[in-house]
């Protein structure tokens, strides 16, 4: 006798088309429940518009934008807006990187959101981009910061003495070199002067040469501090030259280093102090025709330098090719090396080829 077969399968697949139900619990032929995550929220933010699209990034440019505007309105606590004023013509190369993630997502909101931070670079360093020189200038000067830890002091002499410059000046000089810059640059420059660190060597005949108290020493130890040790730690100058065209006075200034550190941030305080000190003696000078050149350990966009670019104006500015970044001399990114003028005209500023030290030399023409 056959047993019948019986089916014992189990038949475990969905009807999604029934599966849902209304709130009595009566089914609701016809919907579809679907399966897992809801994807429809995704699927209607991939299908958002360009104006939708790219929102973060629209918000980025804008704050960059506003940022290039509004430097001056950061807070210098920690040195921070000193900091940020220092590489300030490096943030536009934040706006390619937003160009390229706008473009990418297909966003006309950070597109259109990109053109406040390409008229604000424009507006502050747009002038810089072109060539400004003229030809012609009736005093050549050139200013380096040496180095003090220059290996090559002969070589760095030498390379100065030809570019031909009327008036040489000279940073950082340390006691150990001094003895060789004097010897080197002695046939190209019979007039010199050595004050503490700073120098200036020159064809034309110097007078009224004294050191300028840019505050270096302050305080009970300062006020204790023999003169002797004063005058070889002195870091500024003032000096007249004699040229075809009536007098020039000319400042060599090395201000106070600057350093990043955790604890205090951008740390400027004993530079503001020198520039403080430098500004109140350039507003006492009463000669008609001043040029300061130096190290001043920050950049004319700096607002701690105000007070002395009230008074004079960036000869590279007036008559550079290009951003003229001066340091460190392997891969510049700022230019802390400055030739200012006050009553002269610059005709044209350039930097000259590297020496031995971590500065560019930076050189400039000027007539009146």
């Amino acid at each position: 006798m056959t047993t019948p077969q019986v089916d014992t399968r189990v038949d475990t697949r969905v009807d999604t088309t029934e599966s849902a139900r209304s709130g009595d619990g009566r089914p609701m032929r016809g919907r579809r429940v679907p399966r897992g995550p809801a994807v429809l929220p995704i699927r209607s933010l991939r299908r958002a518009g360009p104006w939708k699209r790219g929102l973060v990034t629209a918000a980025l440019a804008l704050a960059l934008g506003l940022l290039m505007l509004l430097h001056e309105r950061i807070t210098d606590r920690g040195g921070v807006g000193s900091l940020l004023e220092t590489f300030l013509p490096w943030f536009g190369l934040g706006v390619p990187v937003l160009l390229v993630i706008a473009l990418c997502r297909r966003s006309a909101s950070a597109t259109i959101a990109l053109l406040l931070p390409v008229t604000a670079w424009l507006s502050l360093f747009g002038g810089l981009l072109g060539d400004r020189s003229q030809s012609g200038g009736d005093v050549t000067l050139v200013s380096h910061n040496v180095a003090a830890e220059n290996t090559d002091p002969v070589g760095t002499a030498r390379a100065l003495a030809d570019s031909g410059a009327d008036v040489l000046a000279l940073e950082e000089i340390s006691e150990e070199a001094r003895e060789t810059y004097e010897k080197e640059l002695a046939k190209a420059y019979p007039h010199h002067t050595v004050q503490g660190t700073v120098g200036l060597w020159s064809k034309l005949p110097l007078s009224g040469t004294r050191p300028v108290d840019t505050e270096q020493d302050v305080g009970p130890l300062g006020d204790s501090k023999p003169q002797v040790a004063k005058l070889a730690g002195n870091r500024a100058l003032r000096t007249t030259v004699a040229t075809d065209k009536g007098p020039l006075a000319v400042y060599v200034a090395h201000l106070g280093s600057v350093r990043v550190t955790s604890e205090g941030g951008f740390g400027t305080a004993t530079r503001n102090r020198n520039a403080g000190a430098l500004t109140k003696a350039l507003a006492a000078e009463r000669s008609g025709r001043v040029v300061l050149l130096g190290d001043l350990n920050g950049t004319v966009d700096d607002r701690s330098f105000d007070g002395i670019t009230s008074q004079l104006h960036s000869a590279h500015d007036e008559a550079g090719s290009g951003f003229g970044f001066s340091w460190p001399a392997a891969f510049p990114v700022a230019r802390i090396d400055q030739i200012l003028v006050r009553g002269v005209e610059a005709k044209s500023a350039w930097l000259l080829p590297e020496t031995g030290s971590d500065h560019l030399p930076v050189g400039a023409a000027i007539s009146w």
